[in-house]
């Protein structure tokens, strides 16, 4: 209760003073958002963001890069630094994680998806510097220390092959990213439309990446979803299947170290 008289002060004051509470849900990694009813733009969702770096990038997102996806996302409404929070439009319909789907009607859904990818990742110009791949290795190096005992000797030395790999492949344009492009941040409305939401670890990175949980979590099961995605998002080169092959171990020791039960940093890579 006390979350919600937070939030929904928060909303009472940035936007509408007689804003009503509707539901209050356990957001991402330790978030909480509620949704509140307002006179002037219906339902809309706060955000407390768990960490100012957090609240910076979702931000940045909605008002450079988001505004490209048009009805197909969230539009910023209010924002605050103290606490670090948002209040963004709500959108209709549930996460396609929890849709059950006739298989013609989900190829649909992820060919859709594959378009709204594509349009974020145009939403900015390309960026070679700084070097992402010495980034991105040097990530994989504090990951290494966070898991600790959790992972043997060999898999290290695999996972330093695949980031000097990684690094070989330099240098590689960076783009607007999503960075957790998953099926529970894909809305799936009644209108059968397709809407992204959760930026907040939205910044500049390989492109690739944003396909990294999608080609090992979901595609191995269904071949059909790849297909349909990648016909609309556009087929990949023989540079972005390596840039999923090594950024695959690097996702392995974030989800090891998240899920672990000590306090490892929750810190997106």
């Amino acid at each position: 209760m006390a979350d919600v008289n937070i939030h929904l002060a928060l909303c009472q004051r940035l936007l509408d003073a007689d804003a009503m509470p509707v539901a209050s849900h356990p957001g991402h990694a330790g978030t909480r958002v509620l949704r509140a009813s307002t006179s002037a733009h219906g339902d809309v969702i706060v955000k407390i963001h768990r960490s100012p770096e957090r609240h910076n990038q979702e931000v940045h997102a909605y008002r450079t890069w988001v505004p490209a996806l048009g009805d197909k996302a969230p539009r910023l409404l209010a924002t605050t630094y103290d606490p670090p929070a948002i209040v963004i439009t709500a959108v209709a319909g549930v996460p396609l994680s929890e849709r059950r789907l006739d298989p013609t009607v989900d190829q649909e859904a992820h060919r859709k998806a594959g378009q709204l990818l594509r349009t974020l990742h145009a939403a900015g110009p390309p960026r070679l510097e700084p070097d992402w791949t010495s980034w991105l290795a040097e990530r994989a190096e504090y990951w290494i220390h966070q898991v600790g005992n959790r992972i043997a000797a060999a898999r290290r030395a695999e996972v330093r092959a695949h980031m000097r790999a990684l690094r070989d492949l330099a240098p590689l344009p960076a783009l607007p990213c999503h960075l957790d492009f998953m099926p529970r941040n894909m809305i799936y409305g009644d209108d059968g439309a397709v809407r992204l939401i959760d930026f907040e670890h939205s910044r500049y990175d390989l492109p690739a990446r944003d396909l990294v949980r999608l080609t090992t979590r979901v595609w191995p099961h269904r071949p059909d979803l790849r297909a349909s995605f990648l016909h609309e998002y556009g087929q990949l080169s023989a540079v972005d299947d390596a840039v999923l092959e090594h950024c695959a171990y690097l996702d392995l020791l974030t989800s090891l170290a998240r899920h672990a039960p000590s306090t490892a940093s929750r810190t997106a890579t």
